[in-house]
């Protein structure tokens, strides 16, 4: 019989740590929580100053009985959940549903599941510490009043099964904002001029800078096309060669935030895939002659420290597969953003000397380019800078100036191991010139182009935008926009994300009504409050009596102020063709459908299309609101697939006076008129143009 009992969350997890731990150690998993608060009330006592009613969550009562029935005959039991606020929790809760004997229970935490950190950490074993339960018991508070409070609101003004939560609503309102911003813009024209020039026999590209040194904006085609007949009859004259040197430093290792961008960005994985497979990676993974083990360092963290221990053989690897011209001196050390979790190093492989290739086919698919990833990026983090040779040439023409730059890679640095370089780290040549050398001209053209809007928040655009301004933390990211898509809120397509109109609809409620919810920088002082419970400054309930009253007071008026939005069943006079009944309209997860109201007896449904008012500017037929398999909405044409006619904007049935492709409309606030050709340029004001 073991006399130790050491619980922790994961099977996974028990697995890898019965590898280091003896026949004296007995592991068991909990599965997750054991306890929160009830689904069918809010489970809060509000008049006993917000305290928390938690209970036994469904289906964890056989886990618990044999829980009990180990921590009877263990003389020791060991609580090793994850080294956070939500394993904090676990823990607390563990302690209180098992009624575990304070001095025979140790709390241990390990950054990274190897032998040596287990061991180390049953020696260090500590109490609970109540400052992260609490901060974590304020969030699940703060959560649950804000869901339990408006979804209902939502539910009788809108449909059922929806909901409002606290962080979720301010990203939702971002990711509508950009939409706004988008579809507000106004492209401006603007023309550049490049010249293809000789320099003996080599070839190069030269890029208008400046007239008299003075910098202008070529705004329209006459000046530019003014400006490139003056050059035809110029003669090109190099004026100044400057030769430098530049040096890439490495990125540091990846904290949360930054793997869920480059895992986006690199593999294109969303970010609970990322989150899902990291997972794996930590908890242990049966690698072929090692058994089942970690491989990376726990992977929730916002912090890019790393000990001595894991820099030292960083550098022994560096300098043995790559030469020691690539180990630095020292460390590489690099800064946290903001409020870092300290405790915690950056996510890093446990063993550096396993190498991606050399554990490949002991990993899926998606664990093997996670890791790659990330032990890639920490090797390169711990070695010496790239460096580039640059060439910058100046070259008159008249009173004109153009630029031309190189660039050469002189030594690779970090770039040998970390593969992903940006496009300007590409060796650009230029051919040997001297100053006053006069140049041949093969060709000067100028080229139209448009500003662009702000593009649509991707995985790793919206986790650095959350981070950037302090909306959740990297462990809640995933959890937020898998949300935002589960509700219907927002769909997903070509990796961006757009917003629904059901998403559109809930988050002018929440603005109108709950400016608080939505608001970024109220969201962000919340989570700086529960870092300050977490350190100790703050007494967590403080934080529920400053919210709750006056949110209270939001939720009584918004009930009053409110009307029904129009999303009830409409009969429409389409008929059923299975029963010949009035199908109505009905609302689901991204927008309207028709539905026979006969359910159950008859389950027919068909797709609903508006009509958008206008003829198909292709082929004269009805053009239709219609929506992507995803919940996007567009302009199609009734005669689809004989008629190919798409747009994401609303065609106004005109022609554009310039060019004559379709018009537009354009914009939520000031509505314009654009012509659907990106090439021709013309707008024109709504408003102006009723007035």
């Amino acid at each position: 019989m073991a006399d130790n009992l050491v619980i922790v969350e994961s099977p996974a997890k028990a697995k890898t740590l019965k590898k280091f731990l003896g026949s004296n150690y007995k592991i068991e998993a909990s599965v997750g929580h054991v306890r929160d608060l009830p689904k069918s009330t809010i489970g809060i006592d509000f008049e006993d100053d917000y305290e928390p009613k938690y209970i036994t969550i469904r289906g964890k009562g056989e886990v618990l009985a044999k829980l009990r029935k180990e921590v009877k005959s263990a003389k020791r039991v060991y609580l090793a959940t994850d080294p956070d606020r939500e394993g904090e929790a676990i823990s607390w809760h563990l302690y209180n549903a098992l009624k575990l004997d304070e001095k025979k229970t140790g709390r241990i935490t390990f950054n990274e599941i190897t032998k040596n950190a287990v061991k180390k950490s049953i020696k260090q074993a500590r109490e609970i510490d109540m400052n992260l339960v609490n901060s974590q018991q304020a969030r699940r508070i703060l959560d649950r009043i804000v869901g339990y409070e408006i979804s209902p609101l939502l539910w009788k003004k809108v449909k059922r099964r929806l909901s409002g939560g606290r962080v979720q609503s301010a990203a939702l309102k971002m990711i509508c904002d950009r939409e706004e911003e988008i579809e507000n813009f106004n492209p401006q024209e603007y023309y550049t001029i490049s010249a293809e020039l000789k320099a003996g026999k080599s070839e190069f590209t030269a890029n208008f800078h400046s007239v008299e040194n003075e910098k202008i904006t070529l705004s329209d085609k006459a000046k530019t096309d003014e400006i490139i007949n003056e050059l035809k009859k110029s003669k090109f004259i190099v004026n100044e060669i400057k030769k430098g040197r530049r040096t890439r430093k490495p990125q540091p290792p990846f904290t949360t935030s930054t793997m869920q961008q480059e895992a986006s960005k690199a593999l294109g994985f969303a970010t609970n895939k990322t989150m899902l497979t990291a997972q794996q990676l930590y908890e242990g993974v049966d690698v072929k002659g090692h058994g089942t083990i970690g491989l990376l360092t726990y992977i929730r963290t916002d912090s890019v420290r790393i000990s001595d221990e894991a820099f030292l053989e960083a550098k022994s690897f560096i300098k043995e597969n790559c030469g020691d011209e690539y180990a630095p001196p020292e460390k590489n050390v690099y800064k946290s953003r903001g409020r870092a979790q300290d405790a915690h190093e950056a996510i890093r492989p446990t063993y550096i000397d396993l190498g991606p290739e050399d554990i490949k086919d002991s990993l899926s698919k998606d664990q093997y380019k996670l890791y790659k990833l990330v032990w890639e990026r920490f090797i390169s983090s711990q070695m010496t800078e790239a460096v580039f040779e640059t060439t910058t040439v100046k070259i008159s023409a008249g009173k004109y100036n153009f630029r031309a730059s190189g660039s050469k890679m002189v030594f690779d640095g970090f770039l040998f191991v970390y593969k992903q370089k940006n496009d300007e780290d590409k060796n650009i040549e230029l051919p040997v010139m001297e100053e006053n050398q006069e140049l041949s001209v093969k060709d000067i053209e100028g080229t139209q182009h448009f500003t662009q809007p702000p593009s649509r928040f991707s995985d790793a655009t919206l986790v650095k935008t959350l981070e950037e301004l302090g909306i959740g933390r990297p462990s809640t990211y995933s959890a937020i926009i898998t949300t935002l898509l589960n509700r219907g809120y927002v769909t997903k397509e070509n990796k961006v994300f757009y917003t629904t109109e059901l998403g559109e609809i809930v988050n002018e409620i929440l603005a109108d009504n709950f400016e608080e919810i939505v608001d970024i920088d109220f969201t962000a002082k919340i989570e700086e409050d529960l870092d300050k419970v977490e350190d100790g400054e703050l007494e967590w309930k403080e934080i529920i009596r400053r919210f709750y009253p006056e949110f209270k007071s939001r939720i009584e008026d918004a009930e009053k102020k409110i009307g029904d939005i129009s999303l009830e069943d409409e009969k429409s006079d389409v008929l059923c063709e299975k029963c010949g009944t009035n199908m109505v309209i009905k609302y689901g997860k991204y927008g309207k459908f028709l539905a026979c109201p006969n359910f159950p007896d008859c389950r027919n449904t068909k797709p609903f299309f508006e009509e958008a008012g206008v003829q198909c500017p292709l082929c004269g037929g009805k053009v239709l609101i219609k929506k992507t398999k995803k919940g996007r909405k567009y302009y199609g044409c009734e005669n689809n697939p004989q008629c190919g006619f798409m747009s994401w904007s609303k065609p106004t049935g005109e022609s554009c006076p310039k060019c004559g492709s379709f018009l537009m409309e354009k914009g939520t606030k000031n509505k314009k008129v654009v012509c659907s050709n990106t090439e021709c340029g013309f707008t024109k004001n709504i408003e102006a143009d009723e007035e």
